[in-house]
């Protein structure tokens, strides 16, 4: 924990407690998942990571965060009743985590999706998306670097055929002729 602490000084819009206690409540919701088939990862930040701007790769999450969290929970039993059982938990160690990860606006990493944040509307055949309902939560994922995405997907995947429920869209086609 103490090399955690020490490797880098977060901004105080980042961590606003001691990160210490975080481990105690994360040990504790652990053991109290049933099937005990849950996971957090913990990927840590700083060194040669904040040596690049954000600006410089898509990836934008550097100076100030310590470590990125991914969460995974898995169960064997079926049923209605059981699934939200387990998503309960999940919502529950959501709120325990809210004091320790960025918020106003809250971050997110592209490969660990978070489709809480939005999804592409694709109904009525529409396999374009929406470029609003996009930034929702591109620049999350993406920050300052989701117009520069858009524009390169732009020229390089016009018709949206590399597509899922998060990806970002091209701008939409403009008419050639105005009538």
């Amino acid at each position: 924990m103490v090399i955690l602490k020490s490797r880098i000084h977060p901004s105080p819009r980042h961590i606003k407690v001691d990160p210490s206690n975080f481990f105690i409540g994360i040990w504790r919701f652990l053991h109290e998942e049933d099937e005990n088939m849950a996971e957090i990862q913990l990927s840590p930040y700083g060194g040669a990571l904040n040596s690049f701007s954000e600006s410089e790769t898509p990836f934008p999450h550097r100076t100030g965060n310590i470590f990125m969290i991914d969460y995974g929970l898995s169960w064997d039993s079926p049923g209605k009743e059981e699934a939200e059982k387990h998503l309960n938990w999940m919502r529950r160690i959501y709120g325990y985590m809210a004091a320790y990860v960025s918020k106003s606006p809250r971050g997110a990493y592209f490969n660990y999706r978070d489709l809480d944040l939005g999804v592409n509307n694709y109904s009525s055949g529409n396999i374009i998306g929406s470029y609003d309902e996009a930034k929702v939560w591109g620049m999350k994922y993406f920050k300052n670097n989701f117009e520069r995405l858009v524009r390169v997907k732009t020229k390089v995947d016009p018709s949206n055929f590399f597509r899922n429920e998060q990806s970002i869209p091209p701008f939409p086609l403009q008419p050639m002729y105005s009538s």
